[in-house]
C-alpha cells in the first residue's frame, strides 16, 4: 500500500512540483501577481494532499470512517450489486478542504471489486452514488460479515486511485486510496449491522467509528 508514512499524499507530487515549476518561472519573469497566484496553488496543492497519521480504535466489529467529511446520507437503501437486499448506507462528502486520503473501514478479505465510469455530477446529490464515476470495494472480515464501500467521483474529482486488489487482506485504518480534488465515500452496511452515524457527523478517516458489524 502507499502513502503509508509520507506526509504528503505521493499522488500529489505531480501537482506540486508543477504549480511550484510555474510559480518559480513568474517569479523569474517578475510578474508579482501571477507570482502570488502560484504560489497559493502550490501551497493549497500542498495541503489538499496532507496525509496525516491516525490512531484507529480497535474494538471488536467497529467500522471506521473511510473517510475525513460530511455525512450527508444515513438510511436503508436497496443494494443490487453485491448484497442483493436492502442495506444500510452511509456517505461522507468530501469538501476540498478535507484530507482526501481513504483508510479500510476494518479489516478483512476484498472478495470484490468494481469500477463504474460515469458522470461528474455534484458528488452531495443522491443520484451520484449511481450514475458518477465510481469504485467499490467487497469487503469479507474473518467472521464472515461482509461490507461494501465505494468512491464516488465529484463535480470536481476525475481521478479515483484504489491500491488494494482482489484476495488482498487488508487492515481497519489503513490507507487505501484517494480521490482528487473533492468527492465522496459510500458505505454499506449489512441489515443488522448497529449504525451511529447521524446526518451532520463530521467523521474523521480512520478513527471515527461509524458503527458495528454483528
Amino acid at each position: 500500500m502507499q502513502n503509508r508514512n509520507q506526509p504528503l499524499a505521493v499522488e500529489g507530487y505531480p501537482f506540486i512540483g508543477l504549480f511550484a515549476f510555474v510559480t518559480l518561472v513568474f517569479a523569474i519573469l517578475g510578474w508579482v501577481c501571477l507570482t502570488l497566484l502560484g504560489l497559493f496553488l502550490t501551497l493549497f496543492t500542498v495541503y489538499f494532499f496532507r496525509n496525516p497519521e491516525r490512531q484507529t480504535p480497535q474494538s471488536d466489529g467497529a467500522v471506521v470512517a473511510p473517510a475525513d467529511g460530511k455525512v450527508i446520507f444515513v438510511g436503508e437503501v436497496q443494494e443490487d450489486r453485491f448484497f442483493k437486499e436492502e442495506a444500510i448506507k452511509v456517505s461522507i462528502f468530501m469538501s476540498v478542504f478535507n484530507v482526501h486520503v481513504n483508510r479500510v473501514p476494518i479489516s478483512g478479505k476484498v472478495v470484490d471489486m468494481f469500477y463504474n465510469k460515469g458522470q461528474f455530477l455534484n458528488a452531495a446529490l443522491d443520484k451520484a452514488s449511481l450514475q458518477n464515476e465510481q469504485a467499490g470495494i467487497l469487503l469479507e472480515t474473518e467472521s464472515g460479515s461482509k461490507i461494501l464501500f465505494v468512491q464516488i467521483a465529484g463535480l470536481i474529482a476525475r481521478r479515483i486511485v484504489t491500491y488494494p486488489v482482489i484476495g488482498d487482506l487488508i487492515e481497519r485504518g489503513q490507507r487505501y486510496g484517494l480521490i482528487r480534488f473533492g468527492s465522496r465515500v459510500d458505505v454499506y452496511f449489512p441489515k443488522g449491522a448497529e449504525v451511529l452515524a447521524k446526518v451532520g457527523d463530521r467523521p474523521v478517516a480512520g478513527e471515527t467509528v461509524l458503527g458495528y458489524l454483528k
